[in-house]
């Protein structure tokens, strides 16, 4: 019976301890508002330089539902401003999406938007 409780009690402070490590990585993340106070609007490609971020970090798209919409594309959606097929589409105009480590790239789908630099390029680390 004692080495059945050892057992427990190892498992016990195993569990707990990573759920503090987990907590204090979430903790750590950082909410970033793409656009500052303008949110996410025309000609905010440059938003992100001198940001540092971090993969865990929330970035809040805010916009009007009406007008944009983001969607997470790879770099060559990015960079000819074409959503490939199956790229997620947000549109709640309150959109909050966790970087993921490495680069990350979202544009806004409307016609003529992302040519207005309605895009952002985020690299975290």
């Amino acid at each position: 019976m004692v080495q059945g409780r050892g057992s427990a009690m190892v498992a016990t402070v195993a569990v707990t301890l990573c759920l503090l490590l987990l907590h204090f990585d979430m903790a750590h993340a950082a909410t970033y508002t793409v656009g500052g106070p303008g949110g996410w609007t025309f000609n905010v490609s440059g938003w992100p330089k001198g940001k540092s971020f971090k993969a865990g970090d929330i970035l809040v798209f805010n916009y009007g539902t009406a007008a944009h919409n983001v969607v997470a594309v790879n770099k060559a959606g990015y960079s000819s401003c074409t959503s490939p097929r199956g790229a997620k589409v947000y549109t709640s105009g309150k959109d909050q999406i966790k970087l993921v480590k490495g680069q990350n790239f979202f544009i806004c789908s409307f016609a003529g938007h992302c040519q207005s630099g309605m895009k952002i390029a985020v690299n975290a680390v």
